[in-house]
């Protein structure tokens, strides 16, 4: 991670499967996650009160790049609550400061565990800021444009799936 043009060691917290942070433990962003341990991400859909959803573009110099997100997001850093990090994700990634964000789930993987979050916004549609380095672009889009989306055009299987099941009965 970078910040000024200076590069800053990312620390996150260590947990097992159960969602239980291990004491004493720091994972390094870069170095392999050791067999049994995860580390914390979150992801955070943002809809507009007028029901269209963010979409943004990864910056092509990324992998994955020149695809469409459907959530901003990241690691959680050490110390960081999930709802601390869905915050600072957001912010960081959009502008969006949120007051409040709903927990949807979360999903477990091998080394990670991600915890899903729902940000319902009146904020202004054009007033989206990109974070230099991470997105390129952004766009508003309708539920059933998003739902309809092909799986070459968004980033991961695992977000189809969030937002398949985000959108039922909606």
């Amino acid at each position: 991670m970078t910040y000024g043009g200076e590069y800053i060691m990312e620390l996150w917290d260590a947990y097992d499967a159960d969602f239980n942070k291990i004491d004493g433990i720091t994972l390094v962003r870069g170095e392999p996650i050791p067999k049994g341990m995860r580390h914390l991400v979150c992801d955070i859909i943002v809809r507009h009160a007028d029901g269209e959803y963010l979409l943004m573009q990864r910056d092509k110099r990324k992998h994955y790049g020149g695809m469409w997100e459907a959530t901003a997001g990241g690691s959680a850093l050490v110390g960081e609550s999930p709802l601390e990090c869905a915050h600072r994700e957001l912010y960081e990634e959009t502008g969006i400061d949120a007051p409040e964000l709903t927990q949807l789930g979360t999903v477990t993987t091998d080394d990670r565990i991600y915890v899903e979050f729902l940000c319902v916004t009146e904020c202004d549609k054009r007033a989206v800021t990109l974070q230099e380095g991470e997105t390129s672009a952004y766009r508003w889009v309708s539920r059933d444009e998003l739902v309809s989306m092909k799986k070459s055009e968004l980033v991961t299987e695992k977000m189809q799936k969030f937002i398949d099941e985000l959108c039922v009965g909606k």
